[in-house]
């Protein structure tokens, strides 16, 4: 999907800004948004739905909501989507008929249960690889999938296969809860490949890139 969240590679867009300190959270609100996605409040979300869900946003919103309005906004139209709440309890602020309160939980609980979450994402190959360390391969061009990991400034691009991962959840298929995996790889491309050739000669951009973003050069 082509949408206002892939920013790289885009000008116009001003600076960014940074602030002092590296303090996570800028309000409360925040430190509650994060430990409610930490205790799973869409049981039936999955990464890719997440982020797709984000890149439907619309544009002014994405560009204006700051990260954790991002996540709060995404997760009520997730939880709309999966029945857990309707338009009309989201616009009334509360339901009718809640479930108990969930038993609190220690920081350092949260923290163990996030370390577990942290799951591996390879799955076994059915096809061998169709490429390895040292080819040369080029992006595609267009990408048909509403979700896609492969960024616009990368497309249609010659790079070179560093490494091979094995297969990998393919996120693309993900984003709509069809679970199939592709060999995944990792491609470093030129920066004048990407940029023109006034960028600096000895820079580069690696990418992990799923097979089927990829065709012999």
């Amino acid at each position: 999907m082509d949408g206002i969240h892939d920013l790289g590679g885009k000008e116009g867009h001003g600076p960014v800004p940074v602030t002092d300190g590296d303090a996570p959270f800028a309000h409360d609100w925040e430190q509650r948004m994060w430990g409610l996605a930490r205790e799973g409040i869409c049981p039936s979300m999955t990464i890719d739905w997440f982020r797709h869900g984000l890149e439907l946003m619309v544009p002014g919103d994405y560009l204006t909501f700051s990260y954790f309005q991002k996540w709060a906004t995404n997760y009520l139209m997730l939880m709309i989507d999966a029945g857990q709440i309707t338009l009309e309890e989201l616009e009334r602020g509360y339901v009718l008929d809640p479930a108990d309160p969930a038993k609190a939980k220690t920081a350092d609980q949260i923290v163990d249960q996030v370390r577990r979450a942290c799951v591996d994402f390879s799955v076994p190959e059915d096809a061998p690889a169709a490429f390895a360390p040292g080819d040369t391969v080029r992006t595609l061009r267009q990408i048909t999938h509403n979700h896609t990991r492969l960024p616009a400034y990368a497309r249609d691009c010659e790079g070179e296969v560093i490494a091979h991962h094995g297969c990998h959840l393919f996120p693309d298929e993900g984003a709509h809860n069809r679970h199939v995996g592709q060999h995944l790889y990792t491609v470093s491309f030129t920066a004048r490949e990407l940029w023109g050739q006034d960028a600096n000669p000895r820079d580069s951009v690696t990418l992990e890139l799923w097979e089927s973003y990829l065709v012999p050069a």
